[in-house]
């Protein structure tokens, strides 16, 4: 089995800062792409940032200069860290991975729980 778990959201200001983690643990070979998503009341899931096993990084406009991820190979883990919040940044966030089980596995993809980020006005 694989297991994503996020932690460090909450409540924050306008303009405040917080960083979202997410290990994966389990067993596999591989991880290639991670990633934040974020679902709204009332919207869908939306891809907020995702980062390959080699660096490359791709960001929703809407979070491009105040979303950074990053991520820790050999820890498995997975980072967001998110500057200038903004009301409309209200959503749970959930991160995800593309795991490769086996070496000859197409990679699959995982969901953490989510965890709520709330930025007030």
């Amino acid at each position: 089995q694989v297991q994503l778990a996020a932690s460090g959201g909450g409540l924050v200001q306008a303009g405040g800062s917080l960083r979202l983690s997410c290990a994966a643990s389990g067993s596999f070979f591989s991880i290639n792409i991670m990633g934040w998503y974020r679902q709204a009341p009332g919207k869908q899931r939306e891809l907020v940032a995702r980062i390959t096993s080699a660096g490359s990084t791709d960001y929703q406009d809407a979070v491009k200069g105040r979303f950074t991820i990053s991520r820790d190979n050999a820890k498995n883990m997975v980072y967001l860290q998110m500057n200038s919040l903004k009301p409309e940044d209200t959503a749970v966030y959930y991160c995800n991975a593309d795991v490769r089980r086996r070496s000859f596995n197409r990679p699959i993809a995982y969901w953490g729980q989510g965890t709520q980020v709330t930025v007030s006005s």
